[in-house]
């Protein structure tokens, strides 16, 4: 039986550059994971305990799958998602298990289909194509390798040659995963981001107790504009103490603002107290932006901006079944302007690194790659979320690279909470890179050997150097 993956995936087609493709991929092939901004589960690797059934591991947690299922007619509680008034939603692995089986033709062509593809074939060597027919198989083959001591979190942490992840806790969180992992004594590295959303959005779901709770964590008064941005201080050391080299930042937009000290209290005075309204809730965002990256240049955390998504579109579906259910949309995305007041503040700061993402495609050659090809404190992520696929991933490298180079971006990261996934994603990732130095050189646009540096560089380097890893 053959594998689910040819070893010319995504290699160009015309022979000669396939070839310098594949000998560029074989270079960087095997090189380290480096995964700096992710949002796997830190109890697996706490607790190292069995993954739970195929379904549970592969499918229910997984935001790509089910969307385009729901989009097909599928419900959410059909696919075991948990709803939070503890309604009725499918137990049985094995019959969600047949559900996705039966419907997985909607994935062809789709980035989810070459993940899931790899995944089955090269983790669990199930190189059957999946179907309804092989569902049950595949499923019981998956099952008995879950069992085994070498598909637990940290043997596969291992085998997938990770050295180091970066899990993402929000402020109030008390890392205690991350305790359980660093007293246990085990050798891989699991770091945490710094994610304050909840207590620096107005509009997230209980801010103001948020806030209550962040002084309560830190001792500080957060009532006060002097004693909130203390505890944040506090915060960003704590999450420090446990790895974290960054902090990540998932606004509705990319505004930023820079007002004065008695501005910005009044302003926060009013967000407090609930006084504030849309236009002085998203200038406080902005506001915090600024203050967060003031912030990183006395400590050192690498800033990255998430912005543009239209977060939990259907309030139908967020009634049900809560946050991150696959209706998050991306929306046009302004950058000249909106980081202007924080690129005013601290953009010529060499010692401050800003990872600017984007759900936009049509900002990168007109905004973001001239921005980061001269501001010394911004760099370009990776094609993120929606574009994070071959195509997208070629569209990031032919918008950006002739205007902010490849020094300006960070490399590759895979942003998942799909932990199995990951190799399957910096293994795309690799060989759509490696295609598009083979056309540079087959172009005589870049000598064979440059290209064989900036293989490893885009791999490996540039993500340990832009997170500070």
């Amino acid at each position: 039986m053959t594998s689910l993956i040819d070893r010319d995936a995504l290699f160009p087609a015309e022979p000669g550059v396939r070839s310098t493709a594949r000998a560029l991929y074989e270079t960087v092939a095997g090189l380290p994971i480096i995964s700096p901004h992710g949002h796997t589960d830190p109890r697996w690797y706490a607790l190292d305990e069995p993954f739970p059934d195929p379904a549970r591991l592969l499918i229910v947690p997984d935001h790509y799958i089910f969307r385009m299922l729901f989009s097909q007619g599928v419900a959410l509680e059909d696919l075991g998602v948990a709803r939070p008034d503890e309604g009725p939603v499918e137990a049985d692995g094995r019959r969600i298990w047949k559900l996705f089986a039966e419907n997985y033709h909607l994935f062809r062509g789709t980035p989810t289909r070459l993940w899931m593809d790899y995944v089955l074939s090269s983790l669990f060597g199930a190189n059957e194509p999946l179907s309804a027919a092989t569902a049950d198989r595949t499923y019981d083959r998956i099952a008995e390798r879950l069992g085994e001591p070498a598909y637990r979190p940290r043997a596969l942490f291992e085998r997938f040659n990770i050295e180091v992840i970066a899990t993402t806790e929000g402020a109030l969180d008390d890392l205690r995963w991350h305790k359980v992992i660093r007293e246990s004594g085990w050798k891989g590295r699991v770091v945490t981001a710094y994610r304050p959303d909840a207590v620096t959005d107005p509009d997230f779901e209980g801010f103001s107790t948020n806030l209550d709770r962040l002084g309560e964590i830190t001792g500080e008064d957060t009532g006060s504009w002097s004693g909130y941005l203390a505890a944040h201080r506090k915060r960003r050391a704590y999450f420090k103490s446990f790895g974290a080299t960054s902090s990540d930042h998932g606004h509705p937009t990319a505004d930023t603002a820079n007002l004065g000290d008695g501005e910005a209290a009044s302003l926060f005075d009013r967000v407090r107290t609930g006084k504030a309204d849309a236009g002085e809730r998203r200038l406080f965002r902005g506001q915090m932006l600024t203050e967060m990256a003031r912030m990183s240049l006395d400590d050192g955390l690498v800033l990255q901006i998430h912005p543009g998504s239209w977060r939990n579109h259907s309030p139908s579906i967020m009634a049900r079944h809560g946050r991150d259910m696959g209706f998050d949309i991306p929306t046009r995305t302004d950058y000249v302007a909106a980081l202007k007041p924080l690129l005013d503040a601290v953009g010529l700061e060499r010692e401050l690194t800003v990872v600017l993402f984007t759900l936009d495609e049509s900002a990168y050659s007109r905004e973001l790659a001239p921005l980061a090809g001269v501001y010394p404190a911004l760099r370009l992520g990776p094609a993120w979320w929606f574009h994070d696929s071959p195509e997208g991933m070629r569209r990031f490298r032919e918008l950006t690279t002739e205007t902010a180079g490849f020094y300006n971006t960070v490399g590759f990261n895979d942003d998942t909470r799909a932990f199995p996934s990951i190799p399957a994603r910096h293994d795309i990732a690799r060989r759509v890179d490696c295609a598009f130095l083979a056309r540079l050189v087959a172009e005589h646009r870049l000598r064979e050997e440059e290209a064989f540096e900036l293989a490893t560089e885009l791999a490996y380097t540039l993500a340990k150097k832009a997170y500070r890893l």
